[in-house]
């Protein structure tokens, strides 16, 4: 899809501010692009589609998104490759997930012609924006929220779509130190898990601050019923390299179906190594790790693309994970092999990279 299919409006900004950004110290969304995507959904339908300069929205106190929690969004990365040409990794991904999140919080979907075209007018006028510094991208946001201005509790009748974007550098500098939470939820089955939805991040905010206050990066996250079987990592799909097998807790209602698990899943299938998707208890890992069958516990996600951990905290007591060499572990295989294939140094077998 391109823009040729929707008209989408162009107000440039009358002055750039990339000058103001040191691209060689990138710190994770803290310099954003100069122009934004927005759509209204009114009466029905999408419309006053433009690319505008990036700024502020002018917003009512009554506004049902703000006290109903009607908003989703998604993550996304634009890189670079070495003809200087924009590659986006797997957008129609984002844009079929976004519409379930947005199908399970009772918002109006977005049309194909809209998301594509909107992130394609957007990176056109802000490709000098997307680096090409090393462990650097173009980090894309685009989200919906209500606009209704009314304070009864029902599905809003309108809708504002945006996209924003900010270049980004590496997200974690170090291994983060995990804690496994067996007290505080992030999602039940029924629930909202496997929806991007604002509120499941605002939820797990308190628990992780507590686990950052115990000396820990990020909470390793088990199921709401019984506490025994482990679902994410922080804001991360969660993967164990154990006998040799990649080891994944299998999707659910309660687990985000992330698109980099997805393409860590494939590649690695390609590559003749076994991959398990299923339920993994927390006793599972733990045996793992004591006996040596667990070498590696790593995160995935857009963010991170994959972040390995360096030890697991668990009922008071910490588990040191093995210090295998970077350049022999599979998650310093996989990093590099999707930082290559979407910087356009390897081959894209898979068909994952769009061209801008």
């Amino acid at each position: 899809m391109t823009t040729e299919l929707v008209n989408i409006a162009l107000k440039k900004a009358e002055r750039s501010r990339i000058e103001e950004v040191d691209f060689n110290n990138l710190p994770f969304g803290k310099h954003f692009s100069d122009h934004m995507f927005v759509a209204d959904f009114v009466d029905g339908q999408w419309q006053n589609l433009q690319v505008v300069p990036f700024d502020s929205f002018t917003l009512s106190p009554a506004l049902s998104s703000l006290h109903y929690g009607q908003s989703i969004f998604e993550g996304m990365k634009a890189y670079k490759n070495e003809a200087g040409e924009v590659l986006m990794f797997r957008p129609l991904e984002n844009w079929k997930r976004m519409n379930v999140s947005a199908e399970r919080m009772c918002m109006a979907t977005i049309p194909e012609e809209v998301f594509m075209g909107g992130l394609e007018a957007l990176l056109r006028v802000d490709a000098d924006w997307v680096p090409n510094t090393p462990d650097s991208s173009l980090y894309i946001r685009p989200y919906m929220f209500a606009t209704d201005v009314f304070l009864g509790v029902a599905p809003s009748k309108t809708y504002r779509f945006c996209i924003f974007t900010c270049p980004v550098g590496a997200y974690y500098t170090k291994p983060p130190k995990l804690k496994v939470e067996t007290e505080y939820i992030r999602s039940a089955p029924g629930g909202v898990g496997y929806a991007k939805c604002a509120g499941n991040y605002a939820g797990s905010m308190y628990p992780t601050m507590l686990a950052q206050k115990a000396g820990y990066d990020q909470i390793m996250w088990t199921d709401g019923v019984e506490h025994k079987y482990i679902e994410e990592s922080g804001t991360m799909n969660i993967m164990f390299v154990i006998d040799g097998k990649l080891v994944t807790p299998a999707t659910s209602d309660s687990i985000l179906k992330g698109v980099t698990r997805d393409s860590i899943i494939q590649a690695v299938r390609s590559w003749g190594i076994d991959v398990e998707e299923r339920k993994v208890s927390i006793q599972e890992v733990i045996e793992g790790i004591e006996n040596g069958n667990l070498t590696e516990a790593f995160g995935a996600g857009t963010a991170v693309v994959v972040s390995p951990y360096s030890l697991i905290g668990f009922e008071g007591k910490d588990y040191m994970l093995s210090e295998i060499p970077k350049e022999d572990s599979l998650a310093n295989r996989i990093f590099n092999y999707l930082t290559d294939v979407r910087t356009g140094r390897v081959e894209d077998t898979f068909g994952w990279m769009y061209k801008i």
